[in-house]
């Protein structure tokens, strides 16, 4: 496996309409896609920040992943995100290194990207994505 970049750094919010102008108006970022996620139960905005992408998260439903977490931990850093060339190589071989995943199987993200999660317990506690075109 091969990481080439940070794809994007998750960050898990209540109301993407309370954050959006936080992300905009104070630090002068550009929203330039949000999207809904239905499988997931979330809705996603996208900025650029230099090269890499930050990905706000507002759970759809209390019973999601991302409403979870914020109950759990509050709003916050979600996840950090890895690009690699082929999300299903990846997972195999992360879990043949003996790497406690969530995902065995790559799934659909945001931006068509295909995408698959390490558990944090396998991770020192954050939460990591591996993605693909």
């Amino acid at each position: 496996m091969e990481i080439s970049h940070i794809e994007h750094i998750g960050i898990a919010v209540n109301s993407l309409d309370e954050a959006i102008p936080f992300y905009e108006n104070i630090l002068g970022l550009k929203c330039y896609k949000t999207e809904e996620i239905h499988d997931q139960k979330v809705k996603t905005a996208f900025f650029m920040a230099g090269q890499t992408k930050i990905e706000l998260l507002e759970p759809t439903s209390p019973d999601s992943p991302v409403a979870r977490f914020i109950e759990k931990r509050g709003t916050g850093l979600h996840h950090l995100a890895y690009a690699v060339n082929n999300v299903e190589e990846a997972l195999d071989e992360l879990e043949e290194k003996g790497v406690q995943l969530i995902d065995k199987k790559g799934r659909k993200g945001a931006e068509g990207l295909n995408i698959g999660f390490l558990h944090p317990k396998a991770t020192m506690g954050v939460l990591t994505e591996v993605c693909s075109k």
